[in-house]
């Protein structure tokens, strides 16, 4: 596989997984009392905190996972705190910052 590396101000992939399995959330070391994750890979990689501020000020959500070097941001909650979430920090990186962003998926 070849991933090639373009800079811009993007954000790749918004998803939320409803109701996963517990066993991912085990994986992860999220609490499984959780009912949904939200997916985001964001480049510039740093853009992942501002995100992170975004998404945990927007609804009752948590972080599962940051990592400021590779651009992804994982958030947990309920369902709809998670949608709620990655709308607020898909417009705002968009309106606010001038990002690229797709459109929010869901399985």
């Amino acid at each position: 596989m070849i991933q090639e590396y373009v800079p811009g101000k993007q954000v790749t992939l918004a998803h939320i997984i409803a109701n996963p399995e517990k066993d991912i959330f085990r994986k992860l070391g999220i609490d499984e009392d959780n009912n949904a994750l939200g997916i985001l890979t964001i480049t510039p990689s740093e853009a992942s905190i501002i995100a992170s501020d975004i998404a945990t000020k927007a609804s009752d959500v948590s972080l599962g996972f940051l990592d400021r070097f590779s651009g992804s941001v994982v958030i947990c909650g309920e369902v709809s705190d998670v949608q709620e979430a990655l709308k607020k920090v898909t417009s705002q990186l968009k309106d606010v910052l001038q990002f690229s962003v797709p459109p929010i998926t869901r399985t």
